[in-house]
């Protein structure tokens, strides 16, 4: 009972401290509530407060940006006014401008009228004048048909018939005495021009000729050139389109040939082979085709040398070919290129000494021989100086240097002053002592219409003029000419030969046929 007991006191104390915590606890809310609404009132007064402040502060302001506001709005008003008083002012001033203008213009139409008036009356006054002075012109020459017993136009066509014999024979004394000075001061101009240009080119002179000769160390390399029953020097002459001559000559072997380029074929090719010890007819071939081709990019670079030496620019590559290629001709025994070379710098002086254009003078100098080195056998026909200026034409020359590479030898009319200076000069650099040999050009020319005998019929692969003419050796096609074939193509070509051609002696015609296999081990 006593522990029941405790129990219940202790519930009963714990529900008489709840209540009277809840109860303190209550008290306090209800103060802390108090203060927040004082504290809310005091918050609310002093935002009132400032608001009223910021009311104040904000129609301040207002009304301050209106007053300003209004100031300019004034100015701008102010500014319009006193623009358009100061337009009306101006326009009050062209009014009064215009009214004087109208009144002096009045004026002046009052005067014109008047003068208008005294003008007509005066034209009146001249008719009149004039239809009486025409009465008394009639009327005299009326009185002086009478007294000359002539009219008024055969007396006109008289006079001016003793005028124009008299102008006549005056213009016809002028002119006379004028050409003949004229004649005169030319001859001596041109006389000076050519003698000092001739001065100042001074060339050396050499006439090409046919044979070169390829020195050697020894003569035990002859037997090794010749090789065995002769295949090598066959290969390399049938490779060259070359004559190789090996005699008695101590330490030399001489190729002979009209054409230079084949000539210098065969040399490159002999002292590559020489100095290489490899001599048999495949490794001949195989250098001949090189040298073919190194002569090639030789000729380019000796055309672009030439170009650039003479101070000629904007030449197309196939001319500056055509150049190179004429350092391997011939002209009458004289080099080509020489011969160009001389007559660009003849022409350069003599323009220069006339006030033409030098640099194109030296063009068609340059160019005015390329005919002489054609492309293909249809081209020999055409020539040269028409046949280089179809290549000038065709590569885009000036049409004055295309005139003067055509006119040179009168094929075509000379339109320009260049033409007759490249005639000139051409004939200045032809006509110097020792320059041409006549014989030299008319025996190649007949060594290339024998090849070119060989070249009409069909099969022919090469065809080659040697020992001077006396033996021509043409190699065939071994597909389209069988053995039976190649001797009936030798007595044919000799047969042409004889009836179309004039040659001294005899001409041996030799055709060759050879068959190869060849196949590749892999």
């Amino acid at each position: 009972m006593d522990s029941t007991m405790i129990i219940i006191a202790a519930i009963v104390g714990l529900a008489i401290g709840f209540a009277i915590a809840k109860f303190l606890e209550k008290g306090k809310a209800s103060k802390t509530i108090i203060n927040a609404k004082k504290d809310a009132e005091r918050i609310l007064k002093d935002a009132n407060a400032e608001g009223e402040s910021v009311k104040k502060e904000k129609i301040l302001q207002a009304k301050e940006k209106f007053l300003e506001l209004k100031a300019e709005h004034e100015k701008v008003i102010n500014s319009k006014d006193k623009k358009i008083s100061d337009a009306e002012k101006r326009t009050r001033d062209k009014e009064s401008q215009v009214s004087s203008e109208l009144a002096k213009n009045k004026n002046m139409n009052s005067q014109l009228d008047g003068k208008m008036k005294d003008v007509e009356q005066k034209i009146e006054l001249f008719q009149k004048r004039h239809e009486e002075l025409d009465k008394m012109h009639k009327s005299q020459i009326q009185q002086l048909e009478v007294i000359s017993g002539l009219s008024a136009d055969e007396a006109k066509n008289q006079l001016v018939q003793s005028l124009k014999e008299t102008a006549k024979s005056d213009a016809m004394a002028y002119i006379q005495s004028t050409v003949e000075e004229s004649k005169l001061t030319a001859q001596q101009e041109a006389r000076k021009i050519i003698i000092n240009t001739i001065q100042r080119i001074g060339t050396e002179e050499a006439v090409e000729n046919c044979v070169s000769v390829f020195n050697i160390e020894s003569d035990d390399v002859k037997g090794r050139i010749i090789g065995r029953e002769g295949r090598n020097i066959r290969a390399l002459e049938a490779a060259t389109g070359v004559e190789i001559i090996v005699d008695d000559t101590p330490e030399a072997i001489i190729l002979s040939c009209f054409d230079s380029v084949r000539r210098e074929v065969a040399r490159l090719s002999l002292h590559k082979l020489v100095t290489d010890g490899r001599i048999h007819p495949a490794r001949i071939e195989e250098v001949v085709k090189k040298t073919e081709k190194q002569i090639e990019a030789e000729i380019v670079e000796i055309g672009k040398r030439t170009v650039i030496d003479l101070g000629i620019h904007g030449l197309h590559p196939e001319l500056i070919r055509a150049v190179g290629r004429m350092k391997y001709r011939s002209s009458y025994g004289q080099n080509l290129l020489q011969h160009s070379r001389e007559v660009a710098k003849l022409c350069g002086v003599m323009a220069a000494e006339l006030g033409l254009n030098p640099k194109i003078a030296k063009r068609a100098g340059l160019l005015h021989d390329i005919g002489k080195v054609p492309n293909t056998e249809n081209e020999v026909e055409t020539p040269h100086a028409i046949l280089g200026m179809q290549w000038a034409e065709k590569y885009g020359e000036k049409e004055e240097v295309c005139n003067a590479i055509g006119a040179h030898h009168d094929e075509i009319e000379m339109k320009t002053l260049i033409a007759p200076i490249v005639q000139v000069c051409d004939a200045i650099s032809g006509a110097r002592p020792g320059a041409r040999r006549q014989v030299l050009d008319s025996y190649i020319q007949r060594l290339k219409d024998l090849e070119e005998v060989a070249f009409g019929f069909s099969g022919v692969q090469k065809a080659y003029a040697i020992q001077a003419g006396r033996e021509l050796r043409v190699i065939v096609e071994s597909e389209k000419v069988n053995d039976d074939r190649a001797a009936q193509l030798s007595f044919e070509i000799s047969q042409k030969i004889q009836t179309d051609m004039t040659y001294p002696g005899q001409v041996k015609v030799t055709v060759i046929r050879e068959t190869r296999a060849v196949n590749v081990a892999k």
